[in-house]
């Protein structure tokens, strides 16, 4: 296999004003989806597929461990008009940080208008993870969906570092 150059950026939010809120879907919400339901592995699958995750190729004994190595991680469903077309997956770090470790659409739902005001749902739900959440964060790959740097940057978050490395 050959391998690429990846770019990885980070980016936070350091208060919730600082959200600018895509335009508003009707029928896409954001709502609880329980840890053993076959979506999280389902969802997070066809979201990274494209852009060559590990969740795209992981075995279930590999998914197994995984799960073991975040006990607390949560997760949300991104639904529209009731069909799952997304997810967003959240790690509460110590200082009050909440990192958003997964957010996607899957691929048929992409570049159809939907991921601004997904990514607002997801990043209002970081907001109120706990109670005195004081940095909101993510990172992101030059090799995932082409759109997702400008719509975080666009949905407020600023980028704080960059490293430059390979992928293959």
């Amino acid at each position: 296999m050959d391998r690429v150059q990846e770019i990885v950026t980070y980016v936070e939010m350091t208060a919730p004003y600082q959200l600018n809120p895509g335009k508003v879907v009707p029928g896409l919400a954001l709502e609880p989806l329980a840890r053993d339901s076959p979506l999280v592995i389902g969802l997070q699958a066809r979201i990274g597929a494209p852009y060559d995750w590990a969740s795209a190729r992981r075995s279930g004994q590999e998914w197994a461990a995984w799960f073991a190595q975040h006990p607390a991680r949560v997760f949300w469903l991104v639904s529209l008009n009731g069909e799952p077309i997304g997810m967003a997956a959240y790690d509460v770090h110590p200082g009050e940080e909440v990192e958003i470790e997964t957010f996607g659409l899957v691929p048929e739902y992409t570049g159809k208008g939907l991921g601004g005001h997904a990514l607002t749902l997801a990043i209002q739900r970081a907001w109120r993870l706990t109670p005195s959440v004081r940095r909101v964060w993510l990172h992101t790959s030059s090799l995932d969906h082409p759109h997702a740097l400008p719509n975080y940057h666009r949905r407020g978050f600023h980028t704080y570092k960059t490293e430059i490395g390979e992928r293959g």
